[in-house]
C-alpha cells in the first residue's frame, strides 16, 4: 500500500491506496495545532484498520507541517504544488488553471502545452491571510454565523462593498467598519468572497489569464457556495473581456469545476508522485520515533531554541498575583452593591468587540456596569445595553445625563439622544486621571487599537494611537486563542502554565501570524505560543505601535487599562517590560480596566449636567422600539470628490423625524438618516439638494437671529456723503 498525508496549517488529510493506485480509505480532520499528534492518530488507525505495515508499505507527505514528521516515520516529502499538479494531470488532463485556497495559503497553477509536454507555472502566497479561508471564517465567527449557514451564503445579486484584498489585517478593519455602519451580514460575506477572488485573480496570477477549463480546490472553494459563485462571475467576465475562445456549446460556468473530493488533491498527488519513485523510497518506518518526539524530543528541542516562560520561580508568580490578581482571576473591582439606583449618569463605550455601559451616582461612585458582545451593529448593541440599564434602574430610576464614546458614538449620538459624544482619548484619559491623578502615562490596549497617552500635570501632553495594525492589540491575541479553541478567560492560566516560550518576532501582525505557524511546525503548543504572544505584546505596544524607545522620558507612574489588561498574563508581561526599562517605576492597573472608556464618558457627561445641562436622552422605550433600514447603492455614492466613497444610509424611525423628501433616496417624515462609510466630513452631506436645504436653513436662522456685531460694524463704519 501507499499512503499520502497532507499536513496543513489547520487540517490533516490522508488517502490510503493500493500499490496500483486504487483508493482504500481517506479522512480529513482538524488538528487544532497538534499536527504531530494528529498524524500519529492517523497512522495508528491505518495500522489497526487497514494493516499499514512498517518496512513494507510506503508513505509520502506534503503540506506546511510535513518536513519534521516525514523524517520521523521514514516518509518522503513531496512539495505541495508538485503534489497537487500530479493529481490534476492524472484526473483532469484538460484543465489549464487551478486555484487551491487553504486555511492560511493559496496557490495557483497554470498548465500550458499539450499532453506529455505540459509546462507548469506556479504562484503561491502563504505570508498573509488576505485571500485565504481563515479570514472568511474569522469574520463569520465575529458575526456569529454558524459554519452551516456560511457555506450556503450567496454572492450573486448582493450589493458589494470595498474590502481590502491585499492584506488580511486591512481587510479585517474594512469589514469591521462595515459592521459598525449597519451593513447586512449577507452583503459583508459576499464582499469577502469578492475580495478573495479579486486577490487571487489580480495579484496571484501576475497578469496571466486563467484559461478554461478551471479547477477549484481546497476547503473554502469546496465548502462556500458564494465563493464558487464569485469565481464563476469573475472568470466568465474575464473571458468575455479578453475574448477567450470557449468550446462550442459550453456555458462558461460549466468550464469551472469543483470536485467533491477537492480536499484530497494534495494527498492524492503524493500517491501519484510516490508511485513514480523507486520502491525503497518512502518506506514506512513505524510510529516509534513519532511517539518519542511527542513525549521527549520536542521538549528537548524547545529547551534549546526557546526562552523561559513568563516567570522564573513560583514565588515570583505568587507575589505578582498577590499585587495584581483579584478573586476568580478578575483584575478589576466590582461596582458598589446594595446601592439604590435613583439618579444616575450613564456612560457608554461602543468598542470594536464589546459595548460597555456604566452608571455613576452624582457623587462619582460606580453603581452599575454591564456589557454586550458587539453584534457588529451599533443600534443593536445600544439596544442590548439600555435593556440592561433599564432593568437595573427599575421604574423609579432617572438618567441625569448620557455620554457616549467609541467607534459608534457619531452614529448613535442623535439616535439615543446622548448629551456628550466624547473622543476616545479624552474619555480614557478622564477615566485614568479620575483614579490616579498623579499618573505620568496611560496605556490603553483595546480590542483593535492601542492608545498611549503621555500626561503632564493632569492633562494629556502627547499621545500615540494605533488602529491600523492588529499587532499588539487584544483582538490578535483573542484570534489566536480562538484558533486554539481556548476561551478568552482561560488565556492567562494557560499562558502561565508554559515552562518555555518560543521566540516570536516583534512587528507586523501578518508576519507574526506567519511566525506562529512556523513555531507550530516546530512543535510548540498552544499555551506556549500564547505565553510568547503575551511576552511580545509590550514590545509591539510601546516600541512598534507607540514608537517609544525610551520609556524613562515619559515618567515613573504608568496606568494600564483597556480590556486586554483584564488578562493577567498580559499585565505580567507589561509590568516586567516597564520595570526592565525603569526599575523604580510604579505600574498600576485601572480598577475597571475594561470599562474605563465608559467611565470617562460618564464623567464628562456628569460635568456637563453639573453645569446646568438638561438631558436629551430619548428614553428606554424609544430605544427598545428603534427600527432602521440600510441602503447602499449607486444613489448613495458620494460625488463631492473623485474618491467616490460608497456610503451607506442608515434610516432610523424616530419620533419627530423630519424625513428627506428631496433626497434621491426619499425618506418620509418620522425617519432620520445617518450617513456612514464616508472618508471625509464632506461625505456627511448627502448631495447638492441637501446643501441647498442647509443653506436655506442657515439663511432662515440668520434672518431670525441677526449678527449684532455685523449690524454695529455696518453702522459704526458707515460712510456719510460730504
Amino acid at each position: 500500500m501507499i499512503c499520502g498525508i497532507d499536513v496543513g496549517s489547520t487540517t490533516c488529510k490522508y488517502v490510503l491506496a493500493s500499490s496500483e493506485g486504487e483508493i482504500i480509505d481517506q479522512a480529513y480532520e482538524r488538528h487544532n495545532t497538534k499536527q504531530v499528534e494528529k498524524v500519529l492518530e492517523f497512522l495508528t488507525r491505518l495500522e489497526q484498520q487497514h494493516g499499514l505495515t512498517p518496512e513494507r508499505d510506503r508513505v509520502f507527505f506534503t503540506g506546511s507541517g510535513s518536513g519534521l514528521i516525514a523524517k520521523l516515520v521514514g516518509g518522503k516529502v513531496v512539495q505541495e504544488v508538485v503534489a497537487v499538479a500530479a493529481a490534476v494531470e492524472k484526473l483532469h488532463p484538460d484543465v489549464q488553471f487551478v486555484s487551491e485556497i487553504g486555511g492560511e495559503d493559496m496557490k495557483t497553477i497554470f498548465f500550458t502545452g499539450s499532453n506529455g509536454t505540459k509546462n507548469k507555472q506556479v504562484l503561491m502566497q502563504s505570508a498573509c491571510s488576505g485571500g485565504t479561508g481563515t479570514f472568511i471564517e474569522k469574520t463569520a465567527r465575529k458575526l456569529q454565523i454558524p459554519p452551516e449557514q456560511l457555506s450556503q451564503m450567496t454572492y450573486e445579486g448582493r450589493t458589494l462593498h470595498k474590502i481590502s484584498s491585499k492584506c488580511g489585517i486591512f481587510a479585517e478593519a474594512d469589514a469591521n467598519t462595515l459592521l459598525k455602519a449597519g451593513v447586512s451580514i449577507e452583503e459583508i460575506i459576499a464582499s469577502l468572497f469578492e475580495a478573495v477572488v479579486y486577490q487571487n485573480l489580480a495579484t496571484l496570477t501576475k497578469g496571466n489569464t486563467p484559461l478554461p477549463e478551471v479547477l477549484l480546490l481546497g476547503g473554502p472553494n469546496l465548502f462556500f457556495r458564494g465563493l464558487q459563485e464569485a469565481w464563476r462571475h469573475h472568470l466568465s467576465k474575464l473571458w468575455q473581456e479578453r475574448k477567450v475562445a470557449l468550446p462550442a456549446g459550453k456555458d462558461p460556468a460549466e468550464l469551472i469545476q469543483v470536485p467533491t473530493n477537492a480536499l484530497y488533491y494534495a494527498a492524492l498527488g503524493c500517491i501519484e508522485a510516490g508511485r513514480g519513485e523507486p520502491e525503497r523510497v518512502g518506506r514506512y518506518a513505524g510510529t516509534e520515533r513519532l511517539k518519542w518526539w511527542i513525549e521527549e524530543g520536542q521538549h528537548e528541542e524547545k529547551q534549546k531554541e526557546g526562552k523561559r516562560g513568563l516567570w522564573r520561580e513560583p514565588e515570583e508568580l505568587h507575589a505578582f498575583k498577590a499585587i495584581y490578581g483579584r478573586p476568580n482571576g478578575r483584575t478589576h473591582s466590582e461596582p458598589a452593591v446594595n446601592v439604590e439606583l435613583t439618579q444616575v449618569v450613564v456612560g457608554c463605550d461602543f468598542g470594536s468587540t464589546t459595548a460597555k455601559a456604566v452608571c455613576l451616582s452624582p457623587q462619582k461612585e460606580l453603581v452599575f456596569s454591564c456589557y454586550a458582545l458587539s453584534k457588529g451593529n451599533p443600534i443593536e448593541d445600544a439596544r442590548a445595553l439600555f435593556r440592561q440599564i433599564r432593568q437595573a434602574l427599575g421604574s423609579s430610576g432617572q438618567i441625569l445625563s448620557l455620554g457616549i464614546t467609541g467607534y459608534g458614538k457619531d452614529l448613535l449620538k442623535g439616535i439615543v439622544g446622548a448629551d456628550c459624544a466624547v473622543v476616545e482619548t479624552v474619555a480614557h484619559a478622564t477615566a485614568g486621571l479620575h483614579f490616579f491623578p498623579d499618573a505620568d502615562c496611560i496605556c490603553d490596549v483595546g480590542g483593535v487599537d492601542v492608545k498611549i497617552m503621555i500626561l503632564n500635570n493632569g492633562t494629556v501632553a502627547d499621545f500615540r494611537l494605533n488602529s491600523q495594525c492588529s499587532s499588539g492589540n487584544g483582538a490578535f491575541l483573542q484570534g489566536v486563542a480562538e484558533r486554539f479553541n481556548i476561551e478568552l478567560g482561560e488565556i492567562a492560566d494557560r499562558a502561565f502554565a508554559a515552562q518555555a516560550i518560543p521566540q516570536l518576532s516583534m512587528g507586523c501582525g501578518v508576519f507574526l501570524q506567519s511566525d506562529i505557524v512556523n513555531q507550530q511546525r516546530k512543535g510548540w503548543q498552544a499555551e506556549e505560543i500564547l505565553a510568547g504572544l503575551c511576552a511580545i505584546l509590550p514590545l509591539n505596544v510601546w516600541i512598534y505601535a507607540g514608537g517609544l524607545n525610551n520609556l524613562s522620558q515619559i515618567g515613573k507612574k504608568f496606568i494600564l487599562q483597556g480590556g486586554s489588561h483584564k488578562n493577567l498574563a498580559v499585565v505580567k508581561a507589561q509590568v516586567d517590560f516597564i520595570k526592565s526599562k525603569i526599575p523604580d517605576a510604579e505600574v498600576v492597573v485601572h480598577p475597571y480596566s475594561g470599562e474605563a472608556g465608559a467611565i470617562g464618558a460618564a464623567l464628562v457627561a456628569l460635568d456637563w449636567w453639573q453645569r446646568g445641562g438638561q438631558t436629551g436622552f430619548r428614553g428606554f422605550q424609544v430605544i427598545e422600539e428603534l427600527s432602521y433600514e440600510t441602503t447602499t447603492s449607486l444613489d448613495t455614492v458620494c460625488k463631492w470628490c473623485p474618491v467616490s466613497c460608497q456610503r451607506t444610509f442608515i434610516d432610523v424611525r424616530l419620533p419627530g423625524g423630519k424625513g428627506r423628501p428631496w433626497s434621491k433616496v426619499p425618506l418620509a417624515e418620522g425617519w432620520e438618516r445617518v450617513i456612514v462609510n464616508n472618508s471625509c466630513p464632506k461625505g456627511l452631506v448627502e448631495d447638492a439638494n441637501e446643501m441647498r436645504v442647509i443653506k436655506a436653513e442657515m439663511e432662515k436662522t440668520k434672518h431670525a437671529f441677526p449678527n449684532i456685531a455685523d449690524m454695529v460694524r455696518a453702522q459704526a463704519f458707515h460712510r456719510f456723503a460730504g
